[in-house]
């Protein structure tokens, strides 16, 4: 029974750990945890309702993750992302992204096929208007649709960390090249295009792998930096 027990703790304790880091990953995505913010992990502990130790343990894995950083006197903060952890980031990103939607695309069916294109229309209209924050979500949206069946779970976790660590700064970047954005959705339609016709692996995962490739030299002829 004891053992039993022990189990039953570890397990709640567990299950408490992915719960904050869940929590404060969502924060830290969706800026409410801007970059710089100072991460009390008393006061989330106590809006998250769980003790300081599965807090701890959910700060210390972000910071793993290059999401938190951890100065000495000061405690734990949002990571930025500078310009060249943004280019690599983005390199990365365009290699992983684009094999993770080569390898779903087989198991794409109609139905994704067609939430997929809604969500690109989204988009479009979002044009008339632009919300790059709004156009952001619906970017993600629409990715995460092409590569959701990715069946090679590291290449997933890579393309999920990816996207996380390019949270704080990719909220701007259409805001930086709006120009872009009216791009982007018809880079999505040939896409999809490719995907609905059946084109062979290489060809999917080379326009996946332009298409993240395009954002980031828009990006840096904007700032002026070098690929």
């Amino acid at each position: 029974m004891t053992e039993l027990a022990g189990a039953s703790e570890r397990a709640a304790a567990g299950s408490k750990s992915q719960q904050a880091y869940a929590a404060v990953t969502a924060r830290i995505v969706d800026g409410t945890y801007p970059p710089g913010h100072r991460l009390v992990l008393a006061k989330i502990a106590h809006d998250l309702g769980v003790s300081v130790v599965p807090v701890r343990e959910a700060i210390r894995r972000l910071e793993a993750e290059g999401l938190v950083t951890f100065t000495r006197n000061v405690g734990a903060t949002v990571a930025g992302i500078d310009p060249t952890e943004y280019l690599y980031t983005m390199q990365t990103l365009s290699l992983v992204e684009g094999a993770a939607t080569a390898l779903s695309a087989p198991l794409i069916g109609p139905g994704d096929i067609t939430r997929a294109r809604a969500v690109n229309e989204e988009m479009r209209a979002c044009l008339q208007h632009f919300d790059p924050l709004r156009f952001t979500r619906l970017n993600q949206d629409f990715h995460a649709i092409l590569f959701e069946h990715c069946p090679n779970p590291h290449i997933l976790d890579l393309v999920h960390r990816g996207w996380n660590r390019l949270a704080s700064l990719r909220s701007s970047t259409f805001r930086f090249v709006p120009g872009r954005a009216r791009e982007s959705v018809e880079e999505h339609e040939a896409l999809l295009q490719l995907i609905e016709t059946g084109a062979d692996a290489d060809a999917i995962e080379r326009a996946a792998r332009l298409h993240r490739g395009a954002t980031l030299d828009a990006y840096l002829a904007h700032s002026g930096a070098d690929r």
